[in-house]
């Protein structure tokens, strides 16, 4: 759903200085491959930044998983269209009295230079990844056990040699390819968590069913426990009815298995 008039307006309600640790859920096919895009891209921008040969063979890996998502239907499509849905939903809150009219034009300014920056990359984006035999010599090998290793793939290893100015110029230019839309996802999902207001629940005997209203729908949940809680969530359904079980977790060698108490939470809705 579009952010809200109430985000606009004040920051989020029900924060606190004590840590909270978050789970989330996507609902739906778009919202995972946007999540499991934020996931790789994150972790590719944290290796690149390391001078570390293995971090560079990380943020290579991250970038050929990135690159199979992308190829795989119309991701830049979908960003685009997710765009200009939160962009119609923020100008609509304009004409609002309790709206903070400057965040408001701050926030869809924002998403306007982002949706040209998708334009700009145009839709065959990343042919230039496709056509680097480089690259498509570190994918072919990718998906080997081991394949990456050094007698498999010498050039690869002779590149992790080069000076790490070397390396990070060649990877800035092909996160150049992947940033635009790479970008609009990570901006699209701050926009969807920061316009969800946290709400107090309680899972009766660790379990909590909701049904989302008529005509409404869910696509991203966020469930907040505290830092130090044994407890983890385990969370099902879909867009319209989703199901959070609480799990008790001991040690890696024992399974977890739901809790009988009642479990206080908060959960964000997007």
């Amino acid at each position: 759903m579009p952010a809200t008039a109430s985000h606009i307006a004040s920051p989020l309600s029900g924060t606190s200085s004590r840590r909270r640790a978050e789970y989330e859920q996507p609902l739906n096919e778009r919202m995972r491959t946007f999540m499991r895009l934020e996931f790789l891209y994150r972790q590719m921008l944290y290796n690149t930044e390391h001078e570390a040969d293995w971090a560079t063979r990380a943020a290579t890996g991250s970038l050929l998983e990135i690159m199979a998502i992308l190829t795989r239907g119309d991701v830049r499509s979908d960003v685009h269209k997710e765009l200009d849905y939160q962009i119609e939903g923020l100008k609509r809150f304009r004409s609002q009295p309790e709206v903070d009219t400057r965040r408001l034009d701050a926030v869809i300014k924002n998403l306007l230079a982002t949706r040209s920056d998708v334009d700009a990359a145009g839709t065959q984006f990343l042919q230039p990844l496709k056509d680097n035999e480089f690259l498509s010599s570190i994918k072919h090998r990718s998906s080997i056990p081991g394949g990456t290793c050094e007698f498999d793939l010498p050039e690869f290893n002779h590149w992790l040699r080069q000076p790490f100015e070397r390396r990070q110029q060649d990877l800035a230019d092909w996160l150049a390819a992947i940033r635009p839309v790479c970008d609009a996802v990570m901006e699209l999902l701050w926009l969807m968590r920061e316009s969800a207001r946290p709400t107090e629940q309680l899972a009766t005997n660790g379990m909590y069913h909701h049904k989302m209203q008529k005509d409404a729908s869910c696509r991203l949940l966020r469930v907040t426990l505290p830092d130090e809680s044994r407890l983890y969530p385990e969370i099902s359904g879909s867009q319209h009815r989703f199901t959070v079980r609480f799990l008790e977790w001991s040690t890696i060698n024992r399974r977890a298995v739901q809790t009988g108490q009642d479990v206080r939470f908060q959960i964000s809705i997007s």
